[in-house]
């Protein structure tokens, strides 16, 4: 029988969870531990994150990813990153302006 789009998702949304658990129990540390997502380009925990070749993703992306590949919307994690790339580029651009506005603040 095959599954329904809801329940590809909400499967994969069970499973992302379930990641950032096993982490989070095997490693406690975790919780306070963070990256810049390659995908998403925002800082986030590196519980429930994933290394795809080169890229690390966050929980988030990897849901996203895992999600697109079982509804076949992509056929590899270069897809996901090229579809991203605007997101990623609005992250670095706010980031910069907010280093700006931090510096600015600090310089007053």
């Amino acid at each position: 029988m095959k599954k329904t789009p809801e329940e590809i998702i909400e499967e994969m949304q069970q499973v992302a969870h379930q990641m950032v658990i096993d982490d989070l129990e095997e490693n406690p540390d975790m919780a306070d531990e963070y990256f810049d997502c390659d995908c998403c380009g925002k800082s986030k925990s590196l519980a429930g994150s994933i290394r795809y070749g080169d890229y690390r993703l966050c929980n988030d992306c990897v849901l996203l990813a895992e999600t697109g590949f079982a509804l076949g919307k992509f056929t590899d994690i270069q897809s996901l990153m090229d579809a991203m790339e605007d997101s990623r580029l609005e992250e670095l651009c706010q980031f910069i302006k907010d280093e700006e506005a931090r510096k600015k603040h600090l310089d007053n």
